[in-house]
């Protein structure tokens, strides 16, 4: 009783001590994974605590069931419209790029750890998967708001890039622990995983849908449910042979966008159950490691690592989107934005699980790339982001949003919070003075902690908080008149955009009246809309740019349809020097 009592109260100190350190991390801009490994490292054995942990049955099922939470959540809160902007070019990356970065990074093993192809190319496939967690995780901690089709297919890539390295590391550590060869058979395993994970997790995503629409539970159950049916999923598939983590990354993705009651109380469960996730896999990992046995093949792993880092995530990214014709500086960003976490470590136990020979190698080897990956490109990722000029303003949004989902409506209907501070542009007036064009109900304002009711008329003073009532398509509108940030996001978006603001469907030769512009063979009937679509070949996305002679065209608003309709106009000596 003791012993277990001294665990749980260890494990507890653990997990407080890594949530206070994220604050450290938010400030000093660094990886919040690489804080909780590091605190794992501390209280192993060779650490400050000396904490005696050996055992790679309990870490792969830990972080199998972490990994489990983490990609079902992934896959709730991505959007269709982010597979519409970037299903194909993601897909490309988590195919064609994990194979090309496994073949590189598998034959500079191979050589430089005196190793065999198979068992540098099984290397490859541990190394070959990224993790959007992290590089999201830093995003939002900073405050960063990228382009959307670098940070959707950044997104759709992590997220389908696991199953593909989880494949390929399973079916090489097969091929190794039973003396075989490559060969067609190696082959059909792998399409099996693929097919079979597709299949389950599409199955299992529409009968959860259906089974929430259907029983008549408490709310309070269903996030317990979608914990359960993920898990259970994820084994139900892999005994039948296929990825159970494809189809648990399916299987969000269609309960996410379901359009279910019950969603909002499921994501936010989960928001929590990830992180916890993330934080227990991180520490367990970080107590799994004895630091003393990186010493033996550190040199080549860091070697292995700047190869990695710089030559097979560019070589893959560059191939794998020839196709899609990404601008230079959005190829330069994905690439850069590789970053390793949590999976490759736990690829790195499959073949310790597997009793095979030098086990400690590929966790070791493993682990010193992640660690190099957090620290090199982890702590750049901002920077390098802002010196590509792909940062795009942030979207104004109110402090709080409380979803009415359990009033039946045809739309979505919420409750908004806006505090009022000293720069907000509501301050000193009164519900009165303010105009829209959108449905909306004011519900009073909140001051001292008391209700003050919209029939007293209220003037908004700093640290008040305004309550309004808005259907959910029409936030966006209100937050640009009601979001303390508004006068400033104006500011940033001209800086951005361009002071200037035309319709998509204007014409060249009308935008030609206020500018002179040399069009060359370009037909000037056609709309800058056309323009903008042709010259990129694809859906087009807010903060896409376009050179026009002299000019700067970026897409400032689109459609449903993909199409600009609204672009920014600003000359190029000017866009220089913003």
């Amino acid at each position: 009783m003791d012993g277990i009592n001294l665990a749980i109260l260890v494990g507890g100190l653990l997990f407080v001590i890594s949530i206070i350190a994220t604050l450290i991390s938010a400030r000093l801009g660094a990886p919040m994974l690489l804080i909780f490994l590091v605190i794992g490292m501390l209280a192993g054995e060779e650490g400050l605590v000396g904490i005696q942990f050996d055992n790679p049955q309990v870490a792969f099922l830990i972080g199998s069931i972490a990994l489990v939470i983490i990609l079902f959540d992934g896959g709730m809160r991505t959007h269709p419209e982010r597979f519409r902007v970037a299903l194909a070019p993601a897909s490309m990356l988590a195919t064609l790029g994990v194979v090309l970065t496994c073949g590189i990074v598998g034959v500079s093993a191979a050589y430089l750890l005196d190793m065999t192809l198979l068992q540098g190319l099984l290397l490859g496939a541990i190394l070959s998967s990224t993790d959007a967690a992290a590089v999201f995780s830093i995003f939002q901690s900073q405050g960063l708001r990228i382009k959307e089709r670098v940070a959707s297919t950044l997104e759709i890539e992590s997220g389908s890039n696991d199953p593909m390295a989880v494949i390929l590391t399973l079916t090489l550590v097969g091929v190794l622990a039973e003396g075989k060869t490559l060969s067609w058979e190696v082959a059909t395993t792998f399409l099996q995983q693929a097919v079979v994970g597709g299949v389950m997790g599409y199955a299992a995503g529409r009968v959860f849908v259906f089974l929430c629409r259907k029983l008549p539970l408490s709310f309070a159950f269903f996030p317990l449910l979608a914990v359960a049916s993920c898990i259970f999923i994820y084994a139900l598939t892999n005994s039948f042979g296929g990825s159970g983590f494809l189809a648990v990354y399916l299987m969000g993705y269609l309960v996410g966008n379901a359009r279910l009651p019950q969603i909002i109380h499921i994501l936010r469960m989960h928001d929590g159950l990830a992180w916890i996730s993330q934080i227990g896999m991180f520490l367990m990992l970080g107590l799994l490691v004895v630091p003393s046995n990186l010493m033996n093949h550190l040199v080549p792993a860091l070697i292995l690592a700047a190869i990695l880092i710089f030559i097979a995530r560019p070589v893959a990214v560059f191939l794998s989107l020839i196709p899609f014709r990404f601008p230079a500086r959005d190829q330069l960003f994905i690439s850069w934005v590789g970053l390793r976490g949590a999976v490759p470590i736990i690829l790195a136990l499959f073949p310790w699980l597997a009793g095979m020979p030098d086990e400690h190698l590929y966790f070791d080897v493993a682990f010193v790339v992640v660690i190099v990956s957090l620290v090199v490109q982890g702590w750049s990722i901002v920077p390098v982001a802002r010196w590509l000029k792909l940062e795009v303003p942030a979207e104004l949004a109110p402090d709080q949003a409380m979803p009415l989902d359990a009033v039946p409506s045809n739309d979505v209907m919420e409750v908004l919070a806006f505090k009022v501070t000293d720069t907000s542009p509501v301050l000193a007036l009164s519900w009165q003075d303010l105009a829209f064009k959108q449905p909306i109900q004011f519900l009073g304002v909140i001051r001292d902690g008391e209700w003050i009711l919209p029939e007293k008329k209220p003037v908004f003073n700093a640290h008040d908080t305004l309550m309004v009532l808005a259907k959910l398509k029409h936030v966006q509108k209100i937050s640009e008149v009601l979001a303390k940030d508004a006068e400033k996001s104006v500011l940033s978006n001209s800086s951005f955009f361009g002071d200037f603001v035309l319709n998509g469907d204007i014409s060249l030769s009308d935008l030609d009246a206020f500018y002179t512009i040399n069009f060359a063979d370009e037909d000037k009937q056609q709309t800058l809309a056309t323009y903008i679509a042709q010259r990129f070949h694809r859906r087009v996305v807010i903060g896409d740019q376009v050179r026009l002679d002299q000019l700067l065209l970026t897409v400032r608003q689109v459609n449903e349809a993909g199409e600009a309709i609204q672009v920014g106009i600003k000359p190029v000596d000017i866009a220089k020097q913003a």
